[in-house]
């Protein structure tokens, strides 16, 4: 019997993960670098490698690393602010749920971009916790962030489901052992998605799958 449903934020919730590849493509460019949307779902979405990948490749020291991902950051914080939208039928489909499951929100974000996407989008009110980066052990694609959610939520394994958009976070998912539905976001559409329970069109396909 389902009792919790854990959800992603970025590209599920919100659509903010274009975003972030813009923020990160064009702090890229300043030093010469390009990065098209292949490279990112590969590196970031699929592989969780991120910026790492091209320090490792130019050489950076770990003050030029450090230095980059402040500005993808700085540039990400004031993108959000503008441009961050909850996804057409998220709030429908979370009100529906809301007092029907325990619900948490699992994502990579850090906590001041959670923060900034949900200053005014109305929706934490439908969850039970948040878990950001910084409060499980390993990112996704490791199963750390969901086996945390799973304890937070306090029910078996069996009675989970996660509801993600990437490859990463469906590996995370079956990592950690529960079956995830996948909603492709804009950048993800196409992906194989392979093991996954269920790959929907449309987020209000959830209500008739649970």
């Amino acid at each position: 019997m389902l009792k919790a449903v854990l959800w992603d934020n970025d590209g599920v919730l919100v659509d903010t993960e274009h975003l972030y590849f813009v923020a990160t493509r064009d702090v890229l460019a300043t030093r010469g670098i390009e990065l098209s949307e292949a490279q990112y779902l590969e590196l970031f979405l699929q592989q969780s490698r991120g910026i790492l990948h091209f320090a490792e490749e130019h050489g950076w020291t770990e003050d030029e690393f450090q230095l980059i991902r402040r500005e993808r950051s700085a540039l990400y914080s004031a993108l959000l602010r503008e441009n961050a939208r909850v996804i057409n039928g998220v709030e429908e489909v979370l009100a529906t749920l809301h007092g029907r499951y325990t619900m948490g929100i699992v994502t990579s974000s850090q906590r001041e971009h959670f923060d900034i996407i949900h200053a005014a989008s109305g929706l934490l009110r439908y969850f039970d916790f948040v878990l950001a980066a910084g409060d499980y052990s390993h990112p996704k694609p490791h199963p750390a962030p969901y086996l945390k959610a799973v304890e937070r939520a306090g029910v078996a394994k069996d009675a989970c489901i996660v509801i993600e958009d990437s490859e990463r976070g469906l590996a995370a998912a079956r990592a950690a052992g529960l079956k995830c539905v996948i909603v492709p976001s804009r950048l993800t559409a196409g992906r194989p998605f392979t093991g996954a329970y269920r790959v929907l069109g449309d987020i209000r396909e959830v209500l008739s799958l649970l």
